[in-house]
């Protein structure tokens, strides 16, 4: 039986679900703006988070049926907040795009100690 979360370990499991959540986003937002073509824009916008949410789901999510252990899945967070942040950059290589990724990265980043509490 886990114990309860406590009061900053929950604001940290917030950030961490946010973090995710703005992975998904940014794929999803990069993969739109990646391309001119409208097909292949719409293919991305959908493919990219979809793909990292099965990656999450099947190897790093609690309770994912083949979670990985520790440092590959650890790696393999990495790599798709990475992804995320390269796709986000390459589509809109402005200050303010490139800011909104450094900011995903820092959510990610601070969420970190989370990763001990996950329930």
């Amino acid at each position: 039986m886990s114990e309860r979360p406590t009061g900053v370990q929950t604001v940290l499991l917030a950030l961490r679900f946010l973090a995710e959540m703005g992975m998904l986003a940014a794929l999803a937002w990069g993969g739109w703006h990646l391309v001119d073509d409208l097909a292949a824009s719409l293919g991305l916008a959908i493919a990219l988070p979809v793909v990292a949410a099965v990656v999450w789901g099947r190897w790093v999510a609690p309770r994912a049926g083949h979670r990985l252990p520790d440092p590959g899945r650890a790696g393999v967070e990495l790599v798709l907040f990475l992804a995320a942040f390269v796709v986000l950059t390459q589509a809109g290589p402005h200050p303010e795009t490139v800011g909104w990724g450094l900011a995903l990265l820092a959510a990610y980043t601070l969420s970190m100690p989370a990763r001990r509490v996950e329930l």
